[in-house]
């Protein structure tokens, strides 16, 4: 009788047989130049605008084969790349922007000067450009302040002036008291409810005829016991025309004080409102 293991010997063989016909060989790939994988990548960086990741791969590249002229065209490209970012930095007004972009075309195509000569000249006009708006702005500012300190000097002057008129008009007012003046009138109409005077020298800043005028304002006021209602433009001009008139009521009357009301109108001329008590 045959034994086991003669029986199965065929079958085992047939089996392995089988096994191998059916596995699928295995294809032959060639191996990648790591320089043709990097060109791709060059190639996908300049097509996504990565110019430092291209100008890296490029570097890379001329390291490992400084000779290969198929760099020269990448070189070109990645110059051409950085003019046209340059460009439009320099159109969006980066021009520190441009001016890199440009270095760095110059350094690609060092022996290509004219390649470059445009966006040069155009970077060199829009700074002088931005220098003259700079001075023109320098100057405009140092106008407004030189404009802003003279207005200020004759505030000063003005306040000084009318201080000084003050100061002599209280001391007169101590030194020479006028005895009362007669009732008769001498600018308002008594049987009136109210009388306006009006105060143009205040607009003209004509102090010496503002001071004459108050002169027969105060003899109103005192003979006819009026209040005062001072209507002027500038809240400065109140105390003003107040203290010329208190100075001259005090020197008639030492004893009378009189009612003053301030009224702002910029737009009306200024004037005096005199109402006698009734």
């Amino acid at each position: 009788m045959m034994s086991f293991a003669s029986r199965c010997l065929p079958v085992l063989v047939f089996s392995l047989l089988l096994s191998a016909c059916q596995t699928a060989p295995v294809p032959y790939q060639a191996p990648v130049d790591e320089s043709i994988a990097t060109m791709r990548l060059l190639d996908q960086d300049l097509a996504a605008g990565r110019l430092d990741q291209a100008e890296e791969r490029l570097n890379t590249l001329q390291q490992r084969n400084s000779t290969d002229t198929r760099l020269e065209s990448y070189q070109r490209q990645l110059a051409d790349a950085y003019m046209a970012q340059g460009t439009a930095a320099l159109q969006g007004g980066n021009l520190d922007k441009a001016t890199q972009s440009l270095a760095k075309a110059r350094s690609l195509m060092p022996h290509a000067p004219a390649l470059t000569s445009g966006l040069d000249d155009a970077i060199a006009n829009a700074r002088r450009r931005q220098i003259d708006r700079a001075e023109r702005q320098r100057q405009q500012a140092s106008a407004e302040e030189a404009e802003r300190q003279e207005q200020l000097r004759q505030q000063q002057l003005l306040a000084a002036r009318q201080a000084a008129g003050l100061q002599a008009e209280q001391a007169a007012a101590t030194r020479t008291p006028v005895a009362r003046q007669p009732q008769r009138a001498q600018l308002i109409d008594p049987r009136a409810a109210s009388s306006v005077i009006n105060l143009p020298m205040l607009d003209s800043q004509d102090n010496d005829a503002l001071r004459n005028l108050m002169d027969y304002v105060a003899r109103d006021v005192v003979a006819y016991n009026c209040s005062v209602r001072i209507e002027v433009r500038q809240a400065k001009d109140f105390p003003w025309v107040a203290a010329l008139l208190s100075a001259r009521v005090k020197r008639l009357d030492p004893g009378f004080s009189p009612s003053m009301i301030q009224s702002l109108k910029p737009d009306q001329p200024p004037r005096l409102v005199l109402t006698p008590a009734r």
